[in-house]
């Protein structure tokens, strides 16, 4: 996983008991927003946090709104609070974010049958919290018009939390939109690895796209815009998937029925040189034609390192770019509603 460091703070205060600096946030583009642990806060300010209200449906105006958010690994499900956020000294004021797993309310049934982990500690999160840069605002715009299941809820006691609809700006928001300058975008910039991965890497989390010196577009780069929902296509042998890329999962997520696979790893008896075609959905753009190796995922894993570029991961359905694409690149992530140069976004560019 990719980290990051966050300082979360109750607005408006500064210092002491009022803050806390938080590490190991996993960073994601394939989701949106800040969640962090109750118990990575501290349940004092945890507590502290003021608990964001005003879901459409709540007839009573004052009820606390929560969330079960989908991941795919599992879930996380928590209250909605507001914090001052702070990240490599860019800060986003009033922020909502979802305290995960404070206890205050009991998980609703049907956000346990979505299925998977309940994602509410260290051990299943495999982080303290994770920052989602996708390329939206808002983590369910959907939300705003329609209950979507097991989404957003208000609650009016520990036992009763209801679905409901919630309005844009009561929704987790993505930190980067909410910055005052350099809110375009990121980008993540991972330096190549070697053959078998590396024990650990430092890169660099970029604020803004075309806003500074140090993050301006090269003058050839690789666009793919993105449908509403941050999806492109990607073809494989052939066959067309829906396709993201997303620092958030740790290998790439393709099927290739020729591979043989043991859990949850590809394990070729050799490293595979394959390619993928990506496309955006402009199709007035090229294509791009990327390639990529694919490893034993066990031999890989023995050496107990922290990163690597081969590790592959079957899947029944969409083609998921993984970490294992950022390594060796400058991976620009648009955020929607805003113009780069003459690229609308959202887009991904290399």
């Amino acid at each position: 996983m990719p980290y990051v460091t966050v300082t979360i703070c109750i607005p408006g205060v500064q210092g002491g008991d009022r803050c806390a600096t938080i590490d190991h946030v996993q960073l994601d583009t394939g989701s949106v927003g800040l969640r962090v642990l109750s118990s990575a806060l501290g349940p004092s300010l945890a507590a502290r946090l003021p608990t964001q209200t005003g879901a459409t449906d709540d007839p009573t105006g004052n009820a606390s709104i929560a969330e079960c958010a989908a991941f795919g690994s599992g879930f996380t499900w928590g209250s909605i609070r507001r914090a001052d956020v702070t990240i490599g000294g860019k800060a986003a004021g009033n922020l909502p974010l979802q305290v995960i797993a404070d206890g205050k309310y009991a998980t609703p049934p049907d956000c346990q049958a979505r299925g998977g982990a309940d994602l509410g500690t260290v051990a299943q999160l495999g982080a303290n919290g994770v920052l989602g840069i996708g390329p939206a605002q808002h983590d369910y715009p959907a939300a705003a018009q329609y209950v979507l299941p097991s989404g957003y809820y208000y609650c009016t006691s520990a036992t009763s939390c209801t679905n409901t609809r919630v309005p844009l700006d009561t929704q987790v928001m993505n930190p980067v939109s909410n910055f005052t300058s350099d809110n375009n975008g990121t980008i993540i910039r991972l330096p190549a690895l070697p053959s078998g991965g590396q024990a650990s890497v430092t890169g660099t989390l970029v604020f803004g796209i075309g806003t500074q010196q140090n993050n301006a577009l090269p003058s050839n780069p690789n666009v793919l815009a993105l449908d509403q929902y941050g999806y492109f296509p990607t073809t494989y042998k052939g066959t067309r998937y829906t396709s993201a890329i997303d620092s958030g999962s740790n290998a790439n997520i393709f099927i290739d029925t020729t591979v043989p696979y043991s859990g949850s790893w590809y394990m070729p008896a050799t490293t595979l040189s394959l390619s993928a075609v990506l496309s955006g959905v402009d199709k007035a753009a090229s294509p791009v034609t990327v390639p990529f190796s694919l490893a034993n995922g066990w031999s890989l894993l023995a050496n107990r390192y922290a990163a690597y570029d081969s590790l592959g991961a079957p899947s029944g359905g969409m083609f998921i770019w993984g970490l294992p694409f950022f390594f060796g690149r400058n991976v620009y992530t648009a955020i929607n509603n805003v113009t780069v140069g003459k690229q609308t976004a959202p887009f991904i560019a290399f």
